[in-house]
C-alpha cells in the first residue's frame, strides 16, 4: 500500500509540479475560449414591411442605409450577450408599385428615422473555437432579444385620389381616422435573426447578419385603418461588419511560482 501511495505523496509535496499541472489544464481550457469582451460595427440596408408594399418580404424598392455598433460579453464558447445600438431610416411608397394599379391611386408614403436600442442573447451554434493561431473559425449563430425603437414618422397622403375610392367609403373614413391619430415616437421591438462570423486575425472577425423586428404596431408607416388594420408593420436589416476581440486578460497567464 505504501509503495502505491508514495509517488502520489511525493507529487503533492512538489508545489511546482502541481501548479504546472493546474496551469496547463487551465491554459488548455482557456485556449478554446475567446476573450470575454468584443465590440462590433455593422453596415447595410433597412427594409420596411407593411401596408405600403405588395410583397410579404418588404419594400425592397425603398430600402435605406443602416449602421449599428455594439458591445458583446462572451459567457462561454456557446453563448454571449450583446448591447446593440442601431440607426437607419425606413421608407414606404405606394407610388413605387404599378401592380396592383390602385396603389398609385392611393399613393400613401412615409419616411422615418429609426434609432433602436436592444439587448440580444446570442447562441454560437457550433461554439467559438479558435485554431492554433487564435483565430475563430467559421461560426454560424442565432440571436434574439428585446428593445425599443425611436421614430419620427412623416406620412403623406396628399396625392390620395378621393374620386377613385369614392365607392369605398371605408378607405376614406379610415384615412380620416388615421389622420386624427398621433404617431408613435417609441415602440417596443423584438429583434431576432441569424448570422455568421469568420476570423480574419486573432482580433478581427468578419460578419454577415440578417435580423427581423416584430414591432406590435400598425402605425410604423403612419397608416392603418385606411390600409390593412389586421396586420402589424415590421422591418428587417441585412448587414456586413467587423468584430474586434480584446486581448485576453493578463490574469489568464500562469503565475510565477517560487520554490
Amino acid at each position: 500500500m505504501n509503495i502505491l501511495l508514495n509517488p502520489f505523496v511525493v507529487f503533492l509535496k512538489k508545489p511546482v509540479m502541481l501548479a504546472a499541472l493546474l496551469c496547463t489544464s487551465y491554459a488548455l481550457t482557456a485556449q478554446s475560449l475567446s476573450s470575454k469582451y468584443e465590440v462590433g460595427l455593422n453596415g447595410g440596408v433597412l427594409i420596411y414591411q407593411g401596408d405600403l408594399t405588395p410583397t410579404a418580404t418588404g419594400s425592397f424598392k425603398t430600402l435605406k442605409p443602416v449602421f449599428s455598433i455594439y458591445g458583446t460579453r462572451i459567457l462561454n464558447n456557446s453563448f454571449s450577450i450583446r448591447l446593440n445600438l442601431l440607426h437607419g431610416k425606413l421608407k414606404g411608397d405606394d407610388g413605387k408599385y404599378e401592380n396592383p394599379s390602385w396603389r398609385q391611386q392611393r399613393n400613401f408614403n412615409f419616411t422615418s428615422p429609426v434609432t433602436e436600442i436592444s439587448g440580444l442573447f446570442i447562441w454560437n451554434v457550433i461554439g467559438l473555437r479558435p485554431n492554433d493561431a487564435g483565430i475563430v473559425n467559421f461560426t454560424p449563430y442565432l440571436f434574439a432579444g428585446a428593445g425599443f425603437s425611436f421614430l419620427k414618422i412623416k406620412r403623406d397622403w396628399s396625392n390620395f385620389n378621393y374620386t377613385h375610392f369614392s365607392a369605398e367609403p371605408g378607405i376614406i373614413n379610415g384615412l380620416v381616422e388615421d389622420i386624427s391619430r398621433s404617431m408613435p415616437k417609441a415602440i417596443p421591438v423584438i429583434p431576432f435573426g441569424i448570422g455568421v462570423r469568420y476570423g480574419i486575425s486573432e482580433k478581427l472577425s468578419f460578419t454577415l447578419e440578417s435580423a427581423y423586428r416584430i414591432t406590435f404596431t400598425d402605425y410604423l408607416d403612419g397608416f392603418s385603418k385606411a390600409a390593412n388594420p389586421e396586420l402589424s408593420d415590421h422591418y428587417h436589416s441585412h448587414t456586413i461588419g467587423l468584430i474586434y476581440t480584446f486581448s485576453r486578460n493578463s490574469n489568464m497567464d500562469c503565475p510565477v511560482i517560487k520554490n
